[in-house]
Parts: structure tokens; C-alpha cells; sequence
């Protein structure tokens, strides 16, 4: 019997709940677009928010990440001892925990904390590396084993990458530091185990599953919870979905229709639920589709726009998934900055597949079950 679990068995359920605080910090869109960057940046870098999802990577040494400009959700974690803190992404679309470390001389290193692993008394080092490709370059590193603490959870012996370089502009105005990996590990670079795997094989969740709430407004009130379901995030009932390939957290969505008119995936088609993709991506001519539905015009830096006195007549856009209907009010995916309003909808090109990103999981409480291979989805409240 997992020890977790016994301690659950004796206390209140909402002590057996680990919850770590997100909170929503200035995206490297907006850094950019400030230091007159951004233009320079997508003309060298297009935005290509399907690139870690390809199957080919699922089977290479080396992981492949997206570089999405609009993530600005982070949590605090610590490794060593004693702790040393770092501000990371927790990533539903990749497995790999890393942060800086003292070995990196990139300029993405020189703003952010960087791990010394000649400070920690339980640092274990090896012989292997790890590389990780973004769109603007590569993560490579070290891999070494410590202790890392994640909401009171103190999982030792875990393995975890130590940067030796870093890719430039990207990286260096994210507010984050580093990454923790939530996917399965069969995508992870190196064969590292990923943190919640250890977690689940050192007993120290009392159910193996994760959350998500992402707020809807302000920069606190989102968080990750580990080890248990909090009803107090969302409202109604919780619809699960089958995990359909255990690499991401891929399941298979039927349609996508506005007033009931089926206006993208028309034959089915796959869906991935991923904390590390800001907006909702779809193929190119169904992401089209749904943007002339809601009177939607190309606007600058790859966004599309919207006219602010029309959102009161725009229409729900709903994703029917395992026979359930998951819809979206414009309240849901358009942002309003002053007079301006933009869509959270990406275009993937000529990729089926669609990613459902922060602009659905803040609408829709998600569940991740690693026990069960299923994702929960509920309504989210607003907090």
C-alpha cells in the first residue's frame, strides 16, 4: 500500500491535495513587441505551434518544443539541498524536467537562476546529456540526480537536465526558468524519468492524477494540483476521455461546429489537451473556417483580430469529444488589450492535428489520469 495513500486514509482528502500556485507572468510576445524585437523575431522564426507534437520525435533520443510566445503561466518549484528555486512551466506536451545551471554561458542564462549543483549536499552527477530542440535552437545539458520539491512533494532521486546552453532571444525574455515535463514518458529526451513518474513509483501521490486551473483574469488564482481532484474549481459534472496514444495527452475529437453547423474536423481527427500551447491550433482551412464565422480579419504578428463592439453577437465554438460537447463563448477566446481584441485560435498548416491549449483549459478544468490513461475535463469556475 502506497504510503500516500495510508496518510489519506487518516487525514481530511484536502490535505492529500498538493497544489502549486501559477501565477501569470508577462509573456515573451508582449517582452519582445516592448524591446521592438518581435517583428524581426517571427520573420526568423515562424510560428509553427505543431512542431513537439511530431510522431517522429516520440521515437528519437532527442525531444523537439514548440517556442509559443504567449505562455505565461509559471510555478516554483526547488532542487537540492538545500533548495534552490526556480520559476518553471508545468507542460502537458513534453516529459522533461530542466532548468539553468551553472555550466551555461548562453545569454539566456545570464537573467535567471541557474542551479549549482556544487551547493547541494544530495546532487548525484552522470556521464549522460540531454538535448532539447526549439524552433530557435537547442537546450543541451547534463543530466544529474536530486532532490526536487513541488508543493511539499519532496521527490528524491530524481533526474533532471542541467543547461549548458541555451537558445538566444526565446528564452532569455521568458519569465520562466525552466521546464517540468507532464507528458509520458516514452517522449522523454534521454530516457530520463519524468517527475511525476517518480513520484507515482515512490508512493507519494495518494491517486495518480494532476490538475489544472487556469484563472481567467489577473495574474493569480491559477494553480496545479497533485494527488487528488478539488471540487472547488469546478462546477457540474466531470466527462473523461480516453488517452488514445500514451506519448502526449492525445485523445480523438469528432467535430468542431458553431450553431450547429460542423465547420472544422469534419471526419474526426486528433486532439492533444497541452498546458505548454497558449491558444487553441487547428489545421489552417478549419482554423480559417471558424474565424470567418466569427467575422474574424488577419491582423499583425500572426494574430487574427476582431472588432470589440461585436462580441456580444459572436457565436460558442464547440469541440464534441467522446460524445461530449465542450464549447467555447467569445468570452473564452478572445483577449481585449484596450481598444483591441484578438482571437486565441493558431494555424497549424497542413497537420491534422489540433492542440488544445490554455485558451480551452481555462474554460475547462482538466484532469490528467495517469492510473486510468484518461483526461477529465469539467466546467471551470471563476474563481
Amino acid at each position: 500500500m502506497k504510503w500516500a495513500v495510508f496518510l489519506c486514509a487518516l487525514v481530511a482528502l484536502s490535505e492529500c491535495i498538493h497544489r502549486v500556485p501559477l501565477r501569470k507572468g508577462k509573456s515573451v510576445r508582449k517582452a519582445l513587441e516592448e524591446n521592438g524585437l518581435l517583428e524581426d523575431f517571427l520573420r526568423r522564426y515562424p510560428y509553427n505551434p505543431s512542431a513537439k507534437f511530431n510522431p517522429n520525435f516520440a521515437v528519437q533520443s532527442d525531444e523537439s518544443l514548440t517556442n509559443d510566445m504567449d505562455i505565461s503561466y509559471y510555478g516554483v518549484i526547488s532542487i537540492g539541498t538545500p533548495p534552490q528555486s526556480f520559476k518553471v512551466v508545468f507542460d502537458t506536451g513534453s516529459a522533461n524536467l530542466w532548468v539553468p545551471s551553472i555550466y551555461c554561458n548562453s545569454n539566456a542564462c545570464s537573467n535567471h537562476n541557474k542551479f549549482n549543483p556544487n551547493l547541494s549536499s544530495t546532487y548525484r552527477s552522470t556521464s549522460q546529456t540531454v538535448a532539447i530542440q526549439y524552433g530557435t535552437g537547442s537546450m543541451t545539458g547534463l543530466l544529474g540526480y536530486d532532490t526536487v520539491t513541488v508543493a511539499g512533494i519532496v521527490d528524491t532521486n530524481q533526474i533532471f537536465g542541467l543547461s549548458k546552453t541555451e537558445p538566444g532571444d526565446f528564452l532569455y525574455y521568458s519569465v520562466s526558468d525552466g521546464i517540468l515535463g507532464l507528458s509520458y514518458p516514452s517522449i522523454s529526451a534521454s530516457g530520463a524519468t519524468p517527475v511525476f513518474d517518480n513520484m507515482m513509483a515512490e508512493g507519494l501521490v495518494s491517486q495518480d492524477l494532476f490538475s489544472f486551473y487556469l484563472s481567467r483574469d489577473g495574474q493569480e488564482g491559477s494553480l496545479v494540483t497533485f494527488g487528488g481532484i478539488d471540487p472547488s474549481y469546478y462546477t457540474g459534472q466531470i466527462y473523461w476521455l480516453p488517452v488514445t496514444s500514451q506519448t502526449y495527452w492525445e485523445t480523438t475529437m469528432e467535430s468542431v461546429t458553431i450553431n450547429g453547423n460542423v465547420v472544422a474536423c469534419v471526419s474526426g481527427c486528433r486532439a492533444i489537451v497541452d498546458t505548454g500551447t497558449s491558444r487553441v491550433v487547428g489545421p489552417t482551412s478549419d482554423i480559417n473556417n471558424i474565424l470567418a464565422y466569427i467575422g474574424a480579419t488577419e491582423g499583425q504578428y500572426g494574430l487574427s483580430i476582431v472588432n470589440c463592439n461585436s462580441l456580444g453577437s459572436m457565436p460558442d465554438v464547440t469541440f464534441k469529444i467522446n460524445g461530449y460537447q465542450f464549447s467555447l463563448p467569445p468570452s473564452a477566446y478572445i483577449s481585449q488589450e484596450g481598444s483591441s481584441c484578438t482571437t486565441g485560435y493558431g494555424q497549424n498548416g497542413n497537420d491534422q492535428l489540433w492542440i488544445l491549449g490554455d485558451v480551452f483549459i481555462r474554460e475547462w478544468f482538466s484532469i490528467f489520469d495517469r492510473g486510468n490513461n484518461r483526461i477529465g475535463l469539467a466546467k471551470a469556475v471563476n474563481l
